[in-house]
């Protein structure tokens, strides 16, 4: 069986300057792997990559799902072939609700409309779950959201679009320790055996919830560590300057 993701010496950039050199990385179904890394280090940069942003260019390299190569497809395909990306900042639109937005792009995805008498009832089972309250339902997607509304909203869209791969690329950012803990069990309820999930994080307060199989160390654009959840409780208690000094000695060592 293939690889769920499967991404070979990835560089990628804006413009022509790469931010990613030459990334490695494979996800099997059923897996959780988070990539950590200090700010500006290019983990934003690999959601994006994988999830066709225009503003992130492919210069060399590959990226397969279930496969085949993806890297022709728009973002719209890829999120119908099953990849999900929760965004750091999910933007506002006026004039759309939740519901409606959702039933839309549920309709998009499996090519069919959904009955909405069932479609509602569904939703409403699923937002009684990440504690949103019913009327939220009908307000404008994102417009006057708080920060952790925001983020229940693009897990209740995760559960609605039932994706293979879920992409979360800074989402326990800003949010308190409730609000964590809310977003990261509808994460965790929605994941099974063929479904896996790709964590972006700098810190770790989502990692108490959800609980990776790797976890992988990205520093200047370069996979440079990988390991266990005993990795993550390191960097969470001594940052990343001891890496930083893993690699130097390293390099060090090849010179001589």
């Amino acid at each position: 069986m293939s690889a769920l993701l499967e991404i070979k010496n990835l560089h990628v950039g804006v413009d022509k300057n790469d931010i990613l050199k030459g990334v490695n990385l494979t996800i099997q179904p059923g897996e959780i792997h988070v990539v950590m890394g200090p700010n500006g280090a290019g983990k934003s940069t690999l959601a994006n990559a994988i999830m066709a942003h225009p503003h992130y260019h492919v210069h060399e390299g590959d990226i397969l799902f279930e496969g085949e190569s993806i890297l022709e497809d728009t973002a719209d395909v890829r999120a119908r072939k099953g990849i999900f990306l929760s965004f750091q900042a999910p933007q506002e639109v006026p004039g759309v609700s939740v519901e409606d937005f959702l039933r839309t792009a549920k309709a998009q995805k499996e090519g069919k409309t959904p009955s909405i008498l069932k479609f509602k009832k569904e939703l409403a089972k699923k937002m009684e779950k990440l504690s949103m309250a019913p009327e939220y339902a009908e307000r404008y997607l994102n417009v006057g959201f708080s920060g952790g509304e925001k983020k229940k909203s693009e897990i209740l869209q995760m559960q609605v679009l039932d994706p293979k791969l879920i992409l979360l690329d800074e989402t326990d950012s800003g949010l308190d320790v409730d609000a964590v803990r809310i977003v990261s069990r509808g994460v965790a309820d929605f994941l099974d055996e063929t479904k896996s999930c790709l964590i972006i994080t700098h810190i770790s307060g989502i990692l108490e919830y959800l609980h990776p199989d790797f976890v992988h160390v990205v520093i200047d654009g370069k996979i440079v560590k990988n390991g266990g959840p005993e990795l993550a409780d390191r960097i969470n208690q001594e940052g990343y300057e001891w890496i930083r000094q893993e690699i130097a000695e390293e390099g060090s060592h090849e010179e001589a």
